[in-house]
């Protein structure tokens, strides 16, 4: 299975009319509040830290570039080649590659991991935005790239998120600026239920070796100037 055309041309269209400058995307937050952070929960737990690390979902790449100064092979991966577009754009020295990839599609996955062996992956906020279908396959292909020796970390919003980002939605002077995209576009997050990314994991042949709770960090303020950060869930995942 791979994503459906409406979805890919959703990303397309996102994309394209997205500003270049890095934290003009809802989720664009600075490494530091981010991967930063995340690299703390990570590392400890990475069996071979020497793999071909790929940020699956990589976006515009402002995360694959703080990987790349500390891992020596590091892959941005996304279905969206205007995402990678502004990836490239803005890692003009190469510091990563950057390839057009649909992790739900089998072959696509088996297909680089061919390539690299066995990686380590860092995903975030992929899964909420996938439709359901998808969301298995997309587990599905992100095991296949781990492999044996590989680990995976996975940030995903939490259910109790999908209420603030409605009331976001629905305030009296509509969504705010940077989240008003993600709706136009038909990207809008969807809800994924805490119980079911466990589930997909399971289902994939992956074991959970560590997982916690820490807020999503966007790059919106609200009315009264305070940044918005969503509940989210993080788990580090492999074979066990």
């Amino acid at each position: 299975m791979s994503v459906t055309t409406r979805y890919r041309e959703a990303w397309e269209g996102f994309w394209r009319e997205a500003p270049g400058e890095q934290g003009a995307v809802f989720w664009d937050a600075e490494p530091a509040v981010t991967a930063g952070i995340h690299l703390a929960l990570f590392e400890p737990q990475l069996a071979a830290p020497g793999l071909p690390l790929v940020d699956l979902g990589c976006g515009n790449g402002t995360q694959t570039r703080f990987l790349a100064d500390r891992y020596p092979h590091v892959i941005g991966a996304d279905l969206s080649a205007a995402a990678l577009d502004h990836a490239r754009l803005a890692d003009p020295a190469g510091q990563a590659s950057y390839r057009l990839f649909d992790a739900a599609e089998k072959v696509e996955a088996e297909t680089l991991h061919a390539e690299l062996g066995d990686a380590n992956v860092y995903m975030r906020g992929v899964l909420h935005q996938c439709e359901p279908d998808d969301r298995q396959p997309v587990v599905d292909g992100l095991a296949t790239l781990v492999g044996d020796r590989g680990r995976a970390f996975l940030v995903e919003l939490a259910e109790a998120a999908g209420v603030i980002l409605r009331g976001l939605a629905q305030g009296p002077g509509g969504p705010p600026a940077k989240l008003a995209p993600v709706f136009r576009h038909g990207i809008a997050p969807g809800e994924v239920a805490d119980v079911a990314v466990p589930e997909y994991l399971r289902a994939a042949g992956l074991a959970v070796l560590a997982s916690g709770e820490l807020p999503l960090v966007t790059t919106e303020y609200s009315a009264d100037g305070t940044r918005i950060e969503l509940p989210s869930k993080w788990v580090v995942v492999g074979r066990g």
